[in-house]
């Protein structure tokens, strides 16, 4: 197979692979499964991600990726193989160009340690861009124009903010909120409020189905499945959309400060912009319902959820690799 270019988003809770010509090719979960005994990798996203929580001692499954950077090389390095030979194949003619993004908040030391796991995972050349950079790119945001365009990004493990003018980012925020936080202090209400325990999983599939950022006069519910605290035996609660809501405000107050802050460090003349053209929600977390309205309400700006903002990021890497040369100069940093 002729691959020659492949774009990364390198998520806490996605890994999305981007090919010219063909788009996301690959959208699997952050997770890895390996053998205790004698660390062999028994299964990589999808099938890793079914086996969180399930597995015997002799099993690890496991993110990586932590709060958007690496937590574990060796085990990032060996996803990254998978997935890499996955879109092109084992044998091939040509080592790949690997495009990755990286939290904008990210150490050089951190930096160094994405591009060298990308090749030793089988990369030619490996370069970094920042993901509020490739969001915005890939929300179809003018990153090169002399406006001041936001991006707020929010992902497994982060959330970023930042607003971009003249391809660089002017004005920046980071705080390590992101869906997993979320998933958490719903599992943790649900302990303390109703006695039982759930796991992340059934955590963010309550999220996902009656989530929302702010109190609805339309209380929606589910059935929720967890053990009992007390007796130690299965138990079934219902659980109301206002109860998500009043679970997850601490987080989502976290996400409205780092915007404020961004907001408040930025020249005049870019806030002027960002008033005129608004925000732009991106990432896997833009999708918890009216949450563009609290942070519209929160600021006084218009908030706008992007197309698939859960693609951003990876449509982002596509557009750099079409003008590889064009971004080399202003936002990539590689080896």
């Amino acid at each position: 197979m002729f691959v020659r270019k492949i774009g990364i988003d390198l998520g806490t809770a996605n890994i999305l692979v981007f090919l010219p010509q063909k788009g996301v090719v690959i959208n699997e979960p952050s997770v890895i499964a390996v053998s205790i005994e004698d660390n062999k990798i028994l299964a990589v996203g999808n099938k890793a991600k079914e086996m969180l929580g399930k597995t015997p001692e002799s099993i690890s499954a496991s993110r990586p990726v932590k709060d958007g950077v690496i937590a574990d090389y060796k085990v990032t390095e060996a996803m990254m193989r998978y997935f890499i030979n996955k879109v092109s194949g084992k044998i091939r003619f040509f080592k790949p160009e690997v495009i990755v993004s990286v939290p904008a908040g990210i150490t050089s030391t951190e930096r160094r340690a994405v591009i060298d796991a990308t090749i030793q995972a089988g990369a030619k050349n490996a370069y970094v861009v920042k993901e509020p950079i490739l969001a915005a790119i890939g929300a179809g945001i003018p990153i090169n124009t002399p406006f001041g365009n936001m991006i707020i990004d929010i992902g497994g493990g982060t959330s970023e903010v930042a607003v971009i003018s003249l391809g660089g980012i002017v004005s920046f925020s980071s705080v390590r909120v992101g869906g997993d936080k979320l998933d958490k202090a719903i599992s943790e209400f649900v302990r303390k409020k109703h006695g039982i325990i759930i796991g992340d999983r059934n955590a963010e599939e309550i999220k996902i189905k009656i989530g929302s950022a702010i109190i609805s006069d339309e209380d929606n519910f589910m059935e929720v499945r967890g053990r009992d605290l007390v007796s130690g035996l299965p138990k079934t609660i219902k659980i109301t959309a206002n109860e998500i809501t009043e679970a997850i405000q601490d987080e989502l107050q976290e996400i409205i400060k780092a915007v404020k802050n961004v907001l408040q460090n930025t020249p005049p003349e870019l806030s002027s912009d960002v008033i005129d053209r608004g925000m732009v929600l991106s990432g896997g977390g833009a999708l918890l319902k009216n949450l563009d309205k609290l942070l519209s309400q929160a600021t006084g700006v218009p908030c706008y959820v992007a197309d698939d903002p859960l693609l951003c990021v990876a449509k982002g890497t596509g557009k750099v690799l079409d003008d590889l040369d064009l971004y080399k100069r202003s936002v990539i940093s590689g080896k």
